[in-house]
């Protein structure tokens, strides 16, 4: 129409010029886009008459004229026009608009004009394309168009610049460097409108050309920077220039055919791009590289050519296709496709059944490669569906992933394992990392090694065994090197260790190999648990000693590496993993690299080097030190002694294996030169210092790592003849070293390093003393002599006036006056030394020191909590020296107030307040000393604060009377500070002992509402916050309660009745240890289950010896409150009062829980928490009175009428059939329950008919047992018909039993029995008759052999182990459930019993499998209705054909015009979608909202008779518009050009959500196909992608839902706005 009318204007009016001047407008304005528009309709008009030859028309002046105004408005309008809408910078409609206007008049009127114009006008455009990088936020500079706006620009221009090759060349190489350098919004852009428009106005040989230098420059930079950017951009690209990079010959292929000049298949980088593009983290990548993968293969089988002819480089060959196996090679690739599809979902049970495909990849792959010996499937390609998997979302499609690799049998072939190094050692290595793969699987047991820890070990060993022995050195260096690359969890860490320590020995590690362990345990390591920190040290050595290289590493190498072992944590001597040590370097012995030493220079080969030969060189080199350089040392660091010492005592134990040695003979030759230093520190004035402190820091050293063995067993006698003959040794040199110590500590140590030199010299004399407390001659010289002159030494300087300036010589003083008197309390308190007169009055006189008053009017003591000053330093000279102290102060201070109390802890144990004190002030005294305590609770770190609690776990109980309030402020302060102490693990539990020893003193346990109301509260408000703080942190109600069962039943049997009526007042605590479980996360449950397995591996993970860790177990609780209970004496009437007031408690908890939820699920917290209190009560019912029972009895019953799972039932019923055995005068009242309203027992009667079952256990003890079986019989028969299915499984079972009894009873002839035999057979044959059909007939077997039924006897069974351990295993309790027996036999205080046995006597419970038969009663199924609501669908044309025929005849928008409906501009594409149902449905959908056309595959979907059902006529009023799938990328650059912004619905990482996106007017909406959604080809056209927000697992919604949800969204923004303007103004 356009054309006609610009045609009818140029034929009337032939001047030209005017029609110009009247379409033109001012160069500095912004015209509409319609004035654009009919300028370039009037310029392409002028096209015709400018070619013509004749010039009758229009003559050769008047063809220049037009031609210059045509390149004046392209000069003056179009790029003025244009750099106008570049400085806007903005998304806008107007912009995008007014750009597509312009661009298509620079199109036309480019043409028209000389031949030069074209490259004039891209030389001038093409600049701001190539400064597009540099420019800042998109702005241009001056004068220049955005990147935007010149890619359009150049997009109109490239048709013109086909023949200029150099142009063409110049503006691809611009359009590549936009790609790298510009952002992600405009990479697509560039690539559709520039570089696609470059290759569809290229044919030939230019086009090979540029195909070249697109591919080739691709994959430059793809294999110089191999990143996610980069491979997601030249997907983006590639792929859209797939249609001419893989575009098949038009020409059938033959042999004789030419290959292609261009074939990305035969590039190894493209595949390298595929590949890292089907593990890219960015789905639409995945989506590209896997479309890339499809089209390769279908032009690979079409052209039928062998691909590549000839390979030069077999290994790099990624892709093979071989025409003789094409269809072999198909269904590979497209089972390939189909995994890699299906791994984009997120739910396991769509996964999982692809995952076989996965098998057939591999074994396809091995078949092809052992039969013609190639390898047609590169693995590379299986490595790329790992990854995928690792990288999953969904946890469970992960450890699926791992689990599947572990067992991949074709790792056993050296090619492929070869091939699968590098994965292993990265990628796999990364997704080992991952916690919750170790979580053990369903059927396993608490402890057991998860299911991927045990196949983990498989692997490594088969993984290492069938790689090529060159690369397991180099692999092996790889795996432990990733260990120090990334933060590690502890339960990952220890399996892929242990795993490492199952490898088969072999010389693997060198130096490098020992730095990388060495990194992972000083890195790694350092943060994890304790018990699992040192079970992963004894796997690493365990690793290290099966895998290192001795010929590669020397001796010092090896003990180098030894110091990082902690001896409290795994290498601990004589454990296992010692003695494994041990026996390695005897067998390597001189075959160690030999050292090179500095003196070795003369070029002779190095002697072999033996362990002793060792040790002796590194004693001679640890001792040698220069002379004292007069200024004050700093003390030694001690890591070289403990490599020293440890190289010494492995080698005296390894020497001691062999036959024949002495080893007093041995440790005096290595120990001579040390020896002989400590028998000169007390004599020789000019041995240096330095020597001395090593030589001392050694034999602390000596002791401390060579005592006792951990390992030793509880009543085993074994010598250690390498201790007594060192202490044998060093017995000779006592006394110089005492009087060296002493020496120094009585006045010497003042310098600014002496207060860690005290430390070391004071742990010295504290081992020594210990050492040797046997001995008569020495212990009595430290009682006579050594302490007291070191207390009165050590007071007097504490005694001396403070100075105005402290110094750093009397503040050090102090510090080491006040830790030596410290250690002398801590020693005299231990009982190591005792008391004599000389001791004791110096004791004494410390004691009057600390308690001395201020003044007689202030109430204070002045010496407690006396603090150091921080010393100044006078001297420069000095500063450097004592910068070092002053930097550590802080500590220094607070030690010496913490050895202030370590005193005053062990002066009130021994000697009370002094007697100096008057009577009248003791309490005054006691109170200031509180309130120090409580002032020092406020200055001290958290971690030395023990000492003050054990001052006032003495003091408190003395002040209870007097000072309340204070004592609440101390007991309230010391909580708090111990609850700050939860997240440090070292300092938490010792202080959490002391405050519990503190504040639940037995004197405090017996305290009264009346005696000091106001502290009990605190105490109980404490107690429940400990309670609440055990449910997150394991272990702390353990300490309460073993402190507090101790304390009201020692286990020594001194029971105080005084102390023992304390519980009333804290019942609670037992209650809730009763019913006591946290509930874990899911982390915190798996680090549990992994300790308990290393547990499990007793001394063959030294870690269980050396680790000295306190059971914090979260059953401990239950145990030791059970034990607790087992010793009470049912004859005591205060045990007696105790058992009945938990047990009403117990109760009362089970029934809060049934009324609060009726309906819970099993193994949830309310489930676990009324089994445990069943369990409880079955504990304590042989020890309850009989009056008693009668008065719960009732609320048991009550108690089974509730709605109780499984293993709730069978306790309650155990304990009805207990009771009625017991006391069976209650027969009558069970009775009575059976006669309750059936409507309120529903399937509850079940519990009371399942005790009728074990009917023949109560009946010997009943008097008038034929009635009793009369009145059974009849209950049961009133069952056996009842509605429900259950119910009447139930009575059968339980009428089989009883009438089992009562048929012996009715031949003996009793009463009221022989008549009924006739009936109730009749009856019992007629209802197990009735079980024939459908599952009745299995449900009626597995009753009978369920265990509760059949193998369980309620008399004989009744044990600890049936109740806490068998039945909750068997009635299908989760496995934290389970207490086993061993755990109450590690209890000391728990008691046994005849009647109460720890274990079940006979063993054939325990060895039944859990299992319950299936309750289903069809009967009792809702019933569902047949038809649900249909909501009726009208059809338009049922309304009145008639009345509508004469719009039928009018075009889609007409009639919808008839009909006031309004229409926006919204285009939906719906060519990719092929279901009919689809279409109708959205062709519905489109009408309904008004959108202006629908786009079809075909428009003979509109006659499909599933299309109309859904459509109901809707394709009547809505324009439809066909264009075919391989039509649409034309279809949409045509669109684009015309203003269309294209939206499509896809999740990218640029993607917009759709409540935040504005749809533009002119908006294109591209919609996918419904499984493969839109071609990775088309994904660059798009302008946009808009992301549907989601919440649930499902990955996708139907198409036809999605594009409504869009639909509807622009309808509600633009259609809706604009039927408001209609209805605002009626009158037009």
């Amino acid at each position: 129409m356009n054309s006609v009318l610009v045609n009818a204007v140029l034929s009337s009016s032939p001047d030209f010029h005017l029609l110009f001047e009247s379409l033109t407008w001012p160069s500095d304005s912004w015209p509409g886009t319609e004035r654009v528009e009919a300028l370039t309709a009037f310029i392409e008009g002028l096209g015709p008459i400018l070619a013509e030859s004749d010039t009758t028309r229009c003559s050769a002046a008047k063809r220049r004229s037009i031609i210059a105004q045509v390149d004046s408005v392209v000069w003056t309008r179009c790029l003025p026009l244009l750099s106008k809408i570049s400085a806007e910078a903005g998304e806008g409609t107007r912009c995008r608009e007014s750009t597509a206007a312009a661009c298509r008049l620079l199109g036309v009127c480019v043409p028209l004009c000389d031949r030069a114009a074209p490259g004039r006008v891209a030389l001038s455009v093409l600049p701001s394309l190539q400064q597009a990088e540099e420019e800042e936020e998109g702005v241009p500079g001056p004068g220049r168009l955005s990147a935007e706006v010149a890619s359009e620009a150049m997009a109109a221009l490239v048709p013109s610049l086909a023949a200029d090759e150099q142009l063409t060349l110049i503006t691809l190489s611009s359009a590549l460097s936009c790609i790298k350098t510009l952002p992600d919004a405009m990479v697509s852009k560039i690539i559709v409108r520039l570089l696609l428009t470059v290759l569809d106005c290229c044919g030939g040989a230019i086009l090979t050309r540029v195909l070249k230098l697109v591919l080739g420059d691709m994959c430059s930079w793809h294999r110089a920077d191999r990143t996610h950017v980069v491979a997601e951009r030249t997907l983006l690209c590639l792929t859209a220039l797939s249609e001419h990079l893989l575009k098949p010959h038009s020409l059938p292929s033959s042999s004789s055919s030419p290959r292609r000049e261009v074939d990305p298949r035969l590039s190894v980088q493209f595949w390298r791009m595929v590949q890292d593009g089907l593990t890219h983290r960015d789905s639409v990548s995945r989506k590209r590289a896997l479309y890339l993968l499809k089209m390769c293969v279908a032009l690979s089988e079409e052209e039928g050519l062998d691909c590549p002819l000839s390979p030069s480089e077999e290994d790099d060959i990624l892709f093979k296709w071989d025409p003789s196996r094409s269809k072999l090679l198909r269904e590979f690739w497209e089972d390939y496709a189909l995994v890699m599809e299906t791994l984009e979902e997120n739910q396991i049970h769509v996964v999982r059944p692809v995952l076989n495909r996965i098998d057939t990849l591999i074994q396809t792959t091995v078949n092809e490669g052992q039969a013609v010996g190639q390898v047609f499937f590169h693995p590379s390609w299986l490595l790329c569906v790992y990854q995928r998997m690792f990288h999953s979302e969904n946890k469970s499609l992960m450890r699926e992933g791992v689990c599947h690799l572990l067992e991949l049998q074709v790792l056993r072939q050296p090619a492929f394992a070869l091939a699968f190094s590098q994965f292993i050692a990265g990628p796999f290595m990364d997704v080992l990392s991952e916690t919750s793969l170790f979580h053990k699987s369903v059927g396993q047991s608490v402890g057991d090694c998860p299911e991927l820890g045990a196949k983990l070990q498989v692997f490594m060993i088969t993984f290492f065994t069938s790689l090529p022995s060159a690369h397991r050195g180099r692999m092996l260096l790889q795996m432990i090197r990733q260990l120090c690359s990334k933060h590690w969890c502890a339960a990952p860490l220890l399996f892929l260790s242990q795993a490492l320590s199952k490898l088969p020995p072999g010389p693997l590690l060198g130096i490098e190999g020992l730095a990388a362990l060495r990194e992972v345990l000083c890195c790694t390591v350092i943060t994890h648990q304790v018990l699992l920190r040192g079970a992963t040290q004894c796997f690493l050595l365990n690793s290290a000693l099966c895998l290192i290289d001795v010929s590669a590493v020397t001796l010092d190498d090896v003990f180098s590496f030894l110091v990082h072992f902690r001896a409290d944590e795994s290498l601990s001597r004589g454990t296992q993993i010692w003695n494994q040590l041990c026996s390695w370097l005897l067998d390597n012995e001189g075959s160690f690299k030999p050292r090179i030493t500095d003196g070795d220079s003369t070029g002779a080969a190095p002697q072999k080097e033996t362990v002793r030969g060792y040790v002796q060189s590194e004693m001679h080199s640890y001792l040698r030190v220069p002379a004292s350089a007069g200024h004050t040392e700093r003390v030694p660091d001690s890591r070289e002694a403990d490599k020293l010492t440890r190289a010494m005592l492995l080698c005296v134990d390894m020497e001691r294996n062999q036959a024949g040695d002495k080893i007093g003979t041995t440790l005096e030759a290595l120990l001579s030169p040390l020896l002989d230093t400590l028998s000169r520190v007390g004599t020789n004035i000019y041995l240096p210092l330095r020597k001395s402190d090593k030589s001392l820091q050694l034999l602390l050293r000596l002791f401390q790592l060579g005592g006792a063995p951990s390992c030793e067993r509880v009543g085993e006698e074994r010598v250690d003849d390498v201790m007594v003959a060192m202490e044998r040794l060093i017995y000779k040199l006592a006394d110089p070293i005492h009087e060296f110590i002493l020496r120094r500590l009585l006045g010497e140590m003042q310098g600014p390093f002496d207060v860690e030199r005290a430390e070391l010299y004071l742990c010295v004399l504290r081992q020594m003393v210990v050492l040797y407390k046997s001995t008569p001659q020495h212990h009595s010289k430290f009682q006579q002599t050594y302490f007291p002159k070191l207390i009165k030494c050590s007071l007097k300087v504490l005694q001396e006036p403070n100075q105005q300036i402290p110094s750093v010589a009397n503040q050090v003083a102090r510090a080491v006056a006040m830790a030596s008197l410290a250690t002398v309390c801590g020693l005299v308190e231990q009982e190591v030394i005792g008391m004599q007169s000389e001791t004791l009055s110096s004791f004494k006189s410390l004691n009057d020191y600390f308690y001395t008053l201020v003044s007689s009017s202030c109430q204070s003591l002045g010496n407690l909590n006396k603090r150091l000053q921080k010393p100044k330093i006078d001297d420069l000279r000095d500063a450097g020296v004592q910068g070092g102290l002053l930097q550590d102060w802080g500590r220094v201070a607070a030690n010496f107030l913490r050895d202030q109390w370590i005193c005053l802890s062990f002066l009130i144990k021994a000697f009370g307040v002094p007697e100096s004190v008057e009577i009248s002030n003791h309490w005054a005294t006691l109170k200031a000393a509180v309130s120090c305590g409580v002032e020092a609770l406020a200055l001290l770190p958290s971690g030395l604060v023990l000492p003050v609690l054990t001052f006032m776990e003495i003091v408190l109980p003395q002040l209870l009377l007097h000072e309340e309030a204070l004592c609440v402020e101390a007991v309230t302060l010391t909580w708090e500070l111990v609850q700050g102490l939860s997240t440090n693990a070292l300092d938490f539990w010792p202080a959490l002992k002391g405050f519990v020893s503190m504040a639940f003193h037995r004197k405090l346990l017996q305290l009264t509402d009346t005696s000091a109301p106001t502290l009990l509260a605190a105490l109980k408000q404490i107690a429940t916050e400990l309670m609440e703080l055990s449910q997150s942190k394991s272990g702390v109600l353990g300490v309460l309660l073993q402190h507090c069962c101790q304390t009201w039943l020692p286990t020594d049997g001194g029971s105080d009745a005084a102390v023992f009526s304390t519980v009333f007042s804290h019942i609670n605590i037992l209650t809730e240890a009763c019913v006591f479980g946290p509930v874990f996360r899911r982390d915190q449950r798996l680090i549990q289950d992994v300790q308990t397995y290393v547990e499990r591996l007793g001394e063959e993970c030294a870690a269980n010896v050396a680790v000295t860790s306190d059971n914090r177990d979260d059953q401990l609780p239950r145990t030791c409150v059970l034990a607790f209970l087992s010793r009470l004496d049912s004859s005591d009437l205060q045990h007696e009062r105790l058992m009945e007031e938990l047990l009403m408690d117990l109760l009362k908890k089970d029934n809060n829980i049934s009324k609060s939820k009726v309906r819970y699920y099993s193994n949830s917290l309310q489930h676990r928490v009324k089994n445990r209190v069943w369990q409880s009560l079955l504990l304590l019912l042989p020890k309850l009175r009989e009056e008693f029972v009668a008065t719960v009895l009732n609320c048991v019953f009550e108690a089974a009428f509730c709605s109780n799972h499984a293993s709730v039932k069978y306790l309650i019923e155990w304990m009805m059939i207990l009771i009625l055995v017991r006391y069976p005068h209650h027969i009558d009242s069970f009775w009575a329950c059976f006669t309750r309203d059936h409507d309120k027992t529903k399937t509850s009667i079940c519990t009371f008919l399942s005790v009728l079952v074990h009917f023949n256990v109560i009946i010997p003890n009943l008097k008038d047992k034929a009635v009793h079986l009369r009145k059974a019989l009849d209950i049961i028969l009133q069952w056996c018909f009842n509605h429900n299915f259950s119910v009447r499984l139930y009575a059968l079972l339980a009428l089989k039993r009883v009438w089992s009894l009562a048929g012996s009873q009715a031949e003996e002839g009793a009463d009221g029995l022989r008549g009924m035999s006739t009936v109730i057979k009749a009856c019992l044959n007629q209802a197990e008759a009735m079980q024939s059909t459908g599952n009745a007939n299995k449900n009626w077997t597995r009753i009978q052999d369920h265990f509760f039924f059949g193998a369980f006897d309620p008399i004989s069974d009744y044990s600890v182990e049936t109740i806490f351990y068998t039945f909750p295993s068997l009635s299908e309790m989760a496995d934290d459930e389970w207490i086993p027996p061993w755990k109450f036999e590690k209890l000391l205080c728990f008691s046994e019993s005849a009647s109460f046995p720890l274990r079940n006597p006979a063993p054939d419970l325990s060895r039944l499998q859990p299992g319950d038969w299936i309750q289903q009663d069809k009967g009792e199924q809702n019933k569902e209705e047949r038809w649900a609501e249909v909501q009726k669908k009208i059809t338009p044309w049922r309304l009145g054909i008639q009345e509508q025929e004469p719009e039928l005849q009018l075009v889609p928008q007409q009639r919808a015009a008839r009909l006031g409906k309004l229409h926006g501009a919204l285009l939906v594409v719906a060519s990719l979608i092929d279901k009919p149902t689809n279409l109708g449905g959205l062709c519905r959908t489109c009408e309904i909202f008004g959108a202006s056309t629908l786009v079809l595959d075909s428009l003979r979907h509109v006659s499909d008779k599933h299309f109309q059902s859904l459509s109901v006529s809707s394709e009547l009023w809505l324009p439809l518009l066909e264009v075919k799938p391989m039509e649409l990328t034309d279809f949409l650059q045509v669109k684009k050009s015309e203003g269309y912004c294209i939206v499509g619905v896809e999740q990218t990482a640029n993607s917009q959500s759709l409540q935040d996106y504005r749809f533009p007017e002119k908006t294109l909406l591209l919609l996918g196909n419904e499984r493969e959604g839109i071609p990775a080809n088309l994904l660059q056209m798009f302008d946009v992608c808009v992301e549907i927000p989601q919440q649930g697992v499902t990955r996708s919604l139907n198409v036809h839902v999605s594009a409504a949800l869009l639909i509807w969204e622009y309808t509600r923004q633009h259609l809706t706005s604009a039927s408001d303007e209609v209805d605002s103004n009626p009158e037009n």
